[in-house]
């Protein structure tokens, strides 16, 4: 096969053109305190695993990292530590954000790499810029071979197949493990925004902690979260739900078995569901009247995992008067919009706000 010519290049120069054209790759990542996701032009999303690394103490050694190592939480030695380098959105342990990231990368790629990735990544609207440069250089130091990055509700309105370059207001409301990230976009760029250290994780400890005052029952993180899933929800419902929970005794350190129900779970979320209530009323707040009407018309979109809460929707809706709807596939709205971003650079070259 002869390869056509491609402008004024020397015939040499195509061939190596179409192979780097070939192998070259592109990574959205959406890099959040809970869980990472990946996507893969043409694929979608082909990792969804915890953000957890477990690391030995001994010898500063990566042991293990997402499902492995989230399965390790609270189960291990003192030698070896289970833990999550990201808090509230943000890096919290470069070099082991740094590891994690290479693990991700390199599994998402699989195989002999002959060129390194162009990668896109998702962080909080409300970082600092010290905070966005740990995770470009955290980003290439991984092996990119381009970093980029990108604010979650752009990249989750994306993700929401949300017409972000319209002269109309859109706003989105991403709360994800660490953060909930609220703002009112419109012709490609955030008008009004603001970000509330506020999300699932937060949810498992106001869990963890009402149970210890109210049973004197001592519980584990992922236990808090299985509760938060299985009976949890924003509003008391008519119909209670329970669940056998299972942990240590305060006054004895015995184990013992008590039942929870949803009530005891939304009474203890209220003052962080009162901190989101906030976070959106602020936002309104800022926006310019026009846009203000165009939320009222088009509603608020929900994305992020602490979105599939129960009646979380309904909560924001009757607390804002203005309706809100949760995203389709809203646990994997931002690694998509960084997909998309990433492989339409031009197009969201507004949105993206730093790379190298």
């Amino acid at each position: 096969m002869i390869c056509p010519p491609l402008g004024d290049r020397p015939e040499g120069e195509n061939w190596i053109f179409l192979i780097m054209a070939f192998w070259s790759k592109k990574i959205g990542i959406d890099l959040g305190t809970t869980y990472t996701l990946v996507h893969l032009p043409k694929r979608g999303i082909v990792i969804n695993e915890p953000s957890v690394v477990a690391i030995s103490l001994t010898d500063k050694k990566i042991l293990a990292v997402g499902n492995e190592a989230k399965e390790m939480i609270g189960r291990t030695p003192e030698s070896i530590v289970a833990t999550r380098p990201l808090k509230d959105g943000v890096i919290a342990d470069y070099r082991t954000t740094e590891a994690m990231l290479r693990y991700f990368i390199g599994k998402a790629l699989g195989g002999v790499r002959l060129f390194r990735p162009e990668v896109m990544v998702a962080v909080p609207a409300g970082i600092t810029s010290t905070e966005r440069r740990a995770v470009i250089d955290a980003t290439m130091a991984a092996g990119a071979k381009a970093a980029y990055i990108i604010k979650e509700p752009i990249a989750a309105a994306i993700g929401a197949n949300i017409p972000i370059g319209s002269a109309t207001g859109h706003m989105v409301i991403d709360m994800g493990g660490g953060t909930s990230e609220i703002a009112v976009i419109s012709l490609g760029g955030i008008v009004s925004s603001t970000s509330v250290r506020i999300g699932g994780n937060r949810f498992d400890t106001d869990i963890a902690e009402h149970t210890k005052k109210k049973y004197n029952l001592a519980v584990g993180d992922r236990t808090a979260e299985q509760i938060k899933i299985q009976i949890g929800s924003a509003m008391y419902l008519k119909e209670k739900l329970k669940m056998e929970v299972r942990g240590r005794d305060m006054i004895t350190g015995l184990p013992r078995t008590i039942t929870v129900t949803s009530d005891d779970i939304t009474e203890a979320l209220q003052h962080d569901l009162e901190g989101v209530i906030s976070a959106v009323k602020s936002v309104l707040f800022n926006t310019p009247p026009e846009l203000s009407a165009d939320v009222i018309d088009k509603g608020m979109v929900l994305t992020g995992g602490t979105a599939l809460l129960r009646n979380m929707d309904k909560l924001l809706s009757q607390a804002i008067g203005v309706e809100a709807y949760v995203s389709d596939d809203a646990l994997l709205c931002v690694a998509k919009g960084t997909g998309v971003s990433l492989d339409n650079l031009e197009a969201y070259k507004r949105s993206v706000l730093a790379s190298r």
